[in-house]
């Protein structure tokens, strides 16, 4: 019991260090977090592009044989396109797996290696080498749903909503689920956004808000009441935009929940503060059922 409690203790205290770090890497929450037991890793350090940042893991339910067919969720992390890594996302690729889904989770490049649209091109090939390569892991490559949280966000929105990324591949993404996400944010006037974005000639152009039309697919924007990271305006903002284009947008503020509290709520001991993973999961399987 002693040691049950201790645990506890000590998984409590690292979600308070990582609620208060804002995006920095969770690898230490995630080496703590105990996972959904119905999900595995069945693929790690698998490279979709040449360097060490171009690598991503797959997690799929437990027994998936290749030839499932079972609908596929690539998975973007945040940290402000200049920190994380793939190996502090486990809690979330076991939980997303854990509910009838293979899950992939690239590792791209960062700021100050790259800079806008450095990040984005990596993302687009993670997503294409997932369309080529996802079968032998049971995944169904024509039944794609791109999620993201932060900077994550951003990065799978601009995949969902400009056709420049991804071409012909865009008809596999049945959906766009972003948590916390920077979509409407102009001008550049903080030290993030500046070292990420001020190179760019057209800003309007590195604003997904700026792509969202009626060829969009269905979007589900989640964010915290209480995030003073990414204000919520930037999810209202494009839910109404797609809304006004006749896409099935949906928009959902949780109002006890901060930046990087979403996220971590998807970890089985935060479940119980806001029903992130639900709502995802209730997405992701709706735009996904074969019709």
């Amino acid at each position: 019991m002693m040691m049950r409690l201790t645990l506890i203790g000590t998984i409590l205290v690292v979600g308070a260090i990582v609620l208060a770090a804002a995006c920095a890497p969770l690898k230490t929450f995630d080496t703590l977090m105990p996972k959904d037991s119905e999900s595995t890793e069945v693929a790690r350090n698998i490279p979709y592009g040449a360097g060490p940042r171009r690598m991503l893991d797959i997690y799929a339910p437990k027994g998936t044989a290749a030839g499932a067919h079972l609908p596929v969720i690539v998975f973007i992390y945040g940290g402000s396109w200049a920190n994380g890594t793939r190996e502090g996302y486990g809690f979330a690729g076991r939980a997303l797996a854990a509910a009838g889904f293979v899950v992939v989770v690239p590792d791209y490049r960062l700021v100050p290696e790259v800079h806008f649209p450095g990040f984005l091109q990596d993302c687009a090939d993670a997503v294409r080498w997932t369309r080529g390569h996802i079968a032998p892991y049971g995944g169904d490559a024509d039944r794609l749903v791109l999620i993201g949280h932060s900077a994550g966000a951003y990065n799978a929105a601009m995949l969902a909503l400009d056709p420049e990324w991804l071409g012909l591949d865009r008809s596999a993404v049945k959906g766009f689920a972003g948590l916390a996400g920077p979509y409407d944010f102009l001008p550049f006037d903080g030290p993030i956004t500046k070292a990420t974005f001020s190179q760019w000639p057209k800003p309007e152009e590195t604003q997904p808000i700026h792509y969202a039309d009626a060829s969009a697919p269905p979007a589900l924007l989640l964010h915290g009441a209480k995030d003073d990271t990414v204000w919520p305006r930037n999810s209202e903002h494009l839910h109404k935009k797609l809304a006004a284009a006749g896409v099935a947008s949906e928009l959902k503020i949780y109002p006890e929940l901060g930046h990087v509290g979403i996220v971590t709520a998807m970890a089985k001991p935060f479940r119980g503060r806001a029903p992130v993973l639900a709502d995802v999961l209730a997405f992701a399987h709706r735009v996904t059922a074969e019709r």
